[in-house]
């Protein structure tokens, strides 16, 4: 499954209610660290399909969900589990590290 984009519009619907964890990927087309991330959470979002959703937001053209979550930085990845943030990672991190985040709140 490749990497879904959401937007204000969506985000609730897809990623709140979601009953599987899903990683929100915060970013923006000028964000040359965001690039860099893009390739990984494709990697991710075939190797955890069924067990994490992997989806990106727009940081520019979503400006109401980027306000509600206080993000200052991109890339922010955000893991949310049951509608909650459980954790969230600022920055280009090679692929180990978002396993390492990934994995214990699976």
């Amino acid at each position: 499954m490749a990497v879904l984009e959401v937007t204000d519009a969506t985000f609730d619907e897809i990623v709140l209610k979601s009953e599987i964890l899903v990683m929100v990927d915060l970013w923006a087309v000028w964000c040359g660290p965001c690039k860099m991330i893009h390739p990984i959470l494709e990697e991710l979002s075939e190797e955890y399909e069924g067990k994490a959703l992997m989806v990106k937001l727009d940081v520019d053209n979503n400006r109401e969900t980027s306000m509600k979550y206080g993000i200052r930085n991109i890339p922010t990845v955000l893991f949310i589990k049951n509608g909650e943030v459980v954790d969230k990672q600022v920055g280009a991190v090679p692929k180990k590290k978002f396993i390492e985040k990934l994995e214990p709140i699976l």
